[in-house]
């Protein structure tokens, strides 16, 4: 562990930064004898080599500070500043959503880049991490202002060949949307990109009329829902955090009922699961007998982002004191660093799935381990969002929805089998069965489509990497500590992925 790094898990507010890495060398130090034991015998100075490797994956490979004037409705020009972060380009291309934010920095983009890596290496996904974002507030600015940004954002970006179907792939972040990734994808299109076949591959979370794929808006709060139901029908885990395995009588709290926030609200009440509180930034809500958390929405949205003076709940100001109500599950879905070692001590829910980016500091995590608070990573239980990204760029470069070329096929396929059992019945046992196709598959053939094929790939990728948490931290006895057994799968696979190409150091 580097020395800058030895203490942070006793910090009240270290740099985001730093974090992320504090968590890839909490896995290296797990796994570095195993890396240099598996290349004894290859080289001279195993050790050296592992280090190298280690070193180009703890840092980022490079990041770009951009400013650029636009032109305001009024007739002014405003100076704005961009940035772009490129961690590891052990797989291409890189991936990376692009944020709006007044708090957008260097050192953020570059956090969120090195996350980014390992984000997708947790959950199999062959991209590199990245980052951008400018520093802004949308809200103060006119739809023709913000296309304005946008475009010449991505022209700049474009002019340094920073980003590009095969190089790095943007996506929607905090305060973006598909409206801005179709801004961005069409001004490749008619620039740089206007002969690149795969042009539309330039960015996902697009329209779907612009090359989007259907069930990018919701995956990654249905991410969060496919992570925690793992978890939850966990026997043995529920059993030491104190939970009855499954959905049935669970509550829960969301702070945060912004895209990720809603969409898990959403994926939670069809199991059953009472939302009984609602935290916002500027006030919460709490209701033991439940939420109404799509009027709730509406209401936020016709007061243009705020839920103050919402009706038939109690108000919570701070809204941060309702993290400390009583509940099954807490889903921290607006920032990060909101649970640190000053209040980690005061949250009762036995489980939290992290639906934001980094949410709880080093020292607020150690001490929900010891509460025996089963946390479920960021990099592991958001990564929904990245994962139906990944299927939207296939989407792209392959040039055909998902089951377009088969849905016809698997249909007239299930025909002739239940028609060839039939047959094999009535010739075996000399009576004339008719062998039917029961009313929930015919109705699944009826409705196939592809948002069917799109929610039941990543419902498989979440659980199936969620089977690789809980192997590796049986492997390693990590107990309850699948941070760190998502940050050991996810550094293996890129220190693998360095040592097969044949780096050459």
């Amino acid at each position: 562990m580097p020395s800058e790094l030895a203490d942070l898990d006793t910090q009240q507010n270290p740099k985001f930064s730093e974090m992320v890495q504090y968590y890839v060398h909490r896995a290296i130090q797990v796994l570095e004898p195993t890396f240099i034991s598996s290349l004894k015998g290859k080289y001279a100075q195993p050790e050296a080599r592992v280090k190298a490797i280690i070193d180009i994956m703890a840092h980022c490979q490079g990041v770009i500070s951009l400013t650029f004037p636009i032109r305001r409705d009024n007739g002014t020009y405003e100076l704005f500043r961009g940035y772009r972060a490129h961690h590891c380009s052990h797989r291409m291309p890189m991936k990376g959503g692009i944020r709006y934010a007044k708090d957008v920095d260097c050192d953020e983009v570059q956090a969120l880049a090195i996350l980014m890596t390992f984000k997708c290496a947790c959950v199999n996904v062959p991209f590199g991490g990245a980052k951008g974002g400018i520093r802004i507030d949308p809200t103060k600015y006119s739809e023709s202002e913000l296309q304005r940004i946008t475009r010449r954002y991505t022209l700049e970006l474009l002019k340094k060949h920073i980003i590009g179907p095969g190089v790095d792939v943007p996506a929607p972040d905090i305060n973006t949307s598909a409206r801005e990734m179709g801004w961005l994808m069409d001004t490749y299109t008619k620039t740089l990109g206007c002969g690149d076949i795969n042009a539309l591959a330039i960015a996902t979370g697009k329209p779907i009329n612009l090359g989007g794929i259907r069930g990018r808006n919701s995956a990654t709060g249905r991410g969060v829902y496919n992570a925690t139901d793992y978890f939850l029908k966990q026997e043995s885990l529920m059993e030491v955090i104190g939970l009855k395995p499954g959905w049935k009588d669970k509550t829960y709290i969301v702070q945060g009922l912004g895209n990720v926030g809603y969409h898990t609200t959403r994926y939670f009440a069809k199991e059953g699961a009472k939302c009984i509180g609602i935290a916002e930034h500027d006030v919460g809500f709490y209701n033991e007998e439940g939420i109404d958390y799509k009027a709730l929405y509406e209401y936020k949205i016709q007061h243009k982002g705020s839920i103050k003076g919402f009706p038939g709940c109690k108000e919570v100001i701070p809204s941060s004191d309702l993290l400390y109500e009583k509940c099954d599950i807490l889903v921290p879905a607006a920032r990060e660093k909101v649970i640190t070692a000053d209040n980690a001590s005061k949250i009762q829910a036995k489980i939290i799935a992290e639906g934001a980016n980094a949410p709880i500091t080093p020292a607020g995590d150690k001490i929900l381990q010891s509460k025996t608070c089963l946390v479920i990573p960021d990099i592991y239980c958001n990564a929904g969002g990245v994962t139906v990204s990944y299927f939207e760029w296939l989407k792209n470069i392959n040039h055909v929805s998902f089951g377009k070329l088969s849905f016809g096929h698997e249909k007239e396929m299930t025909d002739l089998l239940l028609d060839s059992v039939s047959s094999s019945l009535k010739s075996g046992l000399g009576q004339d069965i008719k062998v039917t196709i029961s009313k929930e598959m015919e109705n699944r053939m009826k409705a196939a489509s592809e948002k069917t094929i799109v929610q039941s790939s990543l419902a498989y990728t979440m659980h199936k990497c969620a089977r690789e948490l809980h192997d590796t931290s049986q492997k390693y006895n990590l107990g309850l500590d699948f941070r760190l057994s998502a940050y050991v799968n996810s550094v293996t696979k890129v220190f693998e992925t360095y040592e097969e190409a044949g780096l050459a150091l």
